[in-house]
C-alpha cells in the first residue's frame, strides 16, 4: 500500500498517457477512413468529368462532320456551276 501511495502519480500519468495514445490511434484511424472516402469521391467526380468531356467532344465532332458535309456539298455545287459556265462559254 505504501508503494501505491508513493507511485500513484506516476501510475495515473502512465494510464493517462496510454489513454491518450489510444485516442490518437482512433483519431488517425477515423482520418484514414475519411481520406479513403474522399479519394473515392474524387475518383467518381473524375469519371463524371471524363464522361462529360467525352460527350462534349463527340458533340463537337458531330458538328464538325455536319459542317464538313455541308461544305463538301457546297463545293460540289460550285464545281458543277463552274463546269456549266465553262461549257457554255466554249
Amino acid at each position: 500500500m505504501d508503494v501505491l501511495k508513493e507511485w500513484w502519480g506516476v501510475l495515473l500519468g502512465a494510464i493517462t498517457f496510454v489513454g491518450g495514445l489510444v485516442a490518437q490511434f482512433v483519431r488517425l484511424e477515423n482520418m484514414g477512413h475519411a481520406n479513403a472516402a474522399e479519394i473515392r469521391r474524387v475518383w467518381r467526380q473524375r469519371e463524371e468529368d471524363l464522361r462529360g468531356q467525352r460527350e462534349a467532344r463527340e458533340a463537337t465532332n458531330r458538328l464538325i462532320a455536319e459542317k464538313h458535309q455541308e461544305q463538301s456539298e457546297q463545293l460540289r455545287e460550285l464545281r458543277a456551276d463552274i463546269k456549266a459556265l465553262l461549257h457554255r462559254t466554249s
